[in-house]
């Protein structure tokens, strides 16, 4: 048997305050029929001993004596209820057995014919004085006395059961019904007073299902009112509560020093980046005049300047990587204008393909153009970062195919698939994060900055799309899904702006 599952503690309360008051209704019912069986059996056992035996001893007389109408001429109904079982034992026999017929005395007495097995039952009844139960297939249940006879017989004298039964019967319906009201009543009134008790804690869920709605890792720190104090008050309930709120202060107060500290991070970093712009490149300029000198240089001068000058730019591009993502974190516009990604797509395979023609390079594009609502140096800068990093996280002779499709919504889907190496599972996690590297020919020396994929991911999110991938060894492929037009207004992921821009 499988018992009902209560989901909510509402119902669990509800159903175990039922339970106990059916098990308390129960035990009341239960012990009133077994007293009120034992009173009115006890009253029967005192109306047998007043009767006594005079009603089966007066069945001894032969049938044939004078008619005096006294009634008497078959036994003596005086003071014998109606239903009053009079019989005659002898040897273990049944020799006499009439029942008196209702009206008592006027009505008189009927023979009663006792098969073996009643015989038996009723033989067996000890001659004690004291009442017992049987059951006489001709007549119902009975409860008879035995006395010993004054010829060695055994005298007994029974009344029917039937009404103890009745009464008693009558008592489990009245107990029933009454008890199933207050079970019905007591339900309802304890779901009502179980529900207004719990309300507390309904206001501490509802407190929390709002927080954990909030966008807390993108610098939401406002978090809702604390949870107010509720009736009924409890110390339980209290205790809850103000641990509840004390963690929602805690919770707030770290969140806002989070926000404080990314906020003194990206300012920084941008503050960094755009001061460190005229020094790089500055040094780069000098080195490149400084190998452009009309004089001989030494080799070891020369090679000097060259790898000034190379480190120079790679710094330069790691400067302005980190100026393009301080720019998106701080939310600044997008120049949104009407971009054919098909056209796009086209041109940054092209300029891959020159950049790693050791590369095998495969073009999907659908028949009409892809066009999108967005930025389109910014886009062009997403999938440059994409094709850069296939080539240069694959082994030459890796086939990289990019793909354009319009999904059923509206939004655009560009996928760059190759069948290298893949990603390592470490790795993939922390993907789009910055300055994350990998190693070998997923990620070997010289493989850039760390920033590539991050500025995927945020010029994905700045358009209101998002940067995914999928990587085992032999498929890997991102995905960019780009809606048809970006979403306008205040952005829940920091937004993008201008890169290269001064």
């Amino acid at each position: 048997m499988r018992w009902p599952r209560f989901h909510t503690l509402r119902a669990r309360l509800t159903a175990g305050l039922l339970v106990l008051l059916a098990v308390g209704c129960a035990a009341v019912g239960g012990a009133a029929v077994w007293e009120l069986n034992g009173f009115l059996t006890d009253r029967l056992d005192q109306q047998l001993a007043d009767a006594g035996n005079a009603f089966p001893a007066s069945l001894e007389h032969p049938g044939g004596a004078r008619d005096d109408h006294d009634g008497d001429e078959r036994g003596d109904t005086r003071r014998q209820a109606s239903g009053t079982l009079g019989a005659r034992i002898v040897g273990g026999e049944v020799t006499n057995a009439a029942v008196v017929r209702p009206g008592g005395s006027v009505g008189g007495v009927v023979g009663v014919r006792v098969d073996g097995g009643d015989a038996r039952a009723l033989a067996a009844v000890p001659r004690d004085g004291h009442g017992h139960g049987v059951d006489l297939s001709g007549l119902g249940d009975y409860r008879v006395m035995a006395w010993p006879g004054r010829d060695g017989d055994t005298l007994i004298t029974g009344l029917p059961l039937e009404p103890v039964e009745a009464a008693v019967h009558r008592l489990e319906i009245v107990a029933g019904g009454v008890f199933g009201l207050a079970l019905a009543g007591a339900g309802v009134a304890g779901a009502l007073w179980v529900r207004w008790s719990l309300r507390p804690l309904s206001h501490i869920a509802d407190t929390a299902t709002q927080v954990s709605g909030l966008p807390l890792a993108d610098g939401t720190v406002a978090l809702p009112a604390r949870v107010p104090d509720a009736r009924p008050r409890s110390e339980e309930v209290e205790q809850v509560t103000g641990a509840f709120n004390r963690m929602l202060g805690h919770v707030e107060r770290a969140l806002t020093r989070r926000q404080r500290s990314e906020e003194r991070l990206r300012s920084f970093s941008a503050d960094a980046s755009h001061e460190l712009r005229t020094p790089v490149a500055s040094v780069r300029g000098h080195a490149e005049l400084a190998l452009l000198h009309p004089g001989p240089l030494p080799p070891e001068v020369r090679r000097a300047l060259e790898r000034i000058t190379a480190e120079s730019a790679r710094m330069g591009v790691m400067v302005d990587d980190l100026l393009l993502l301080a720019r998106l974190d701080a939310g600044r516009p997008l120049d949104l204008r009407s971009v054919d990604l098909t056209r796009l797509v086209l041109d940054v395979v092209t300029d891959a393909r020159a950049a790693g023609p050791e590369h095998r390079w495969v073009l999907d594009l659908p028949q009409e153009p892809v066009v999108v609502s967005g930025d389109r140096h910014r886009l062009h800068q997403l999938l440059a970062n994409l094709t850069a990093n296939a080539r240069l996280h694959t082994p030459p002779g890796t086939t990289v195919t990019v793909a354009v499709t319009r999904e059923d919504g509206g939004a655009a889907r560009v996928t760059v698939a190759d069948d290298g190496p893949g990603v390592p599972s470490p790795l993939r996690a922390h993907l789009f994060e910055r300055f994350v590297h990998g190693d070998g020919p997923r990620g070997a020396e010289g493989g850039g900055t760390g920033l590539g994929l991050s500025i995927v991911a945020a010029v994905a999110a700045a358009h209101g799309g998002s940067a995914t991938v999928t990587s085992e060894p032999g498929a890997t492929e991102f995905t960019v899904r780009l809606p048809r037009n970006p979403p306008t207004g205040p952005r829940a992921t920091p937004d993008g702006g201008g890169a290269a821009d001064g």
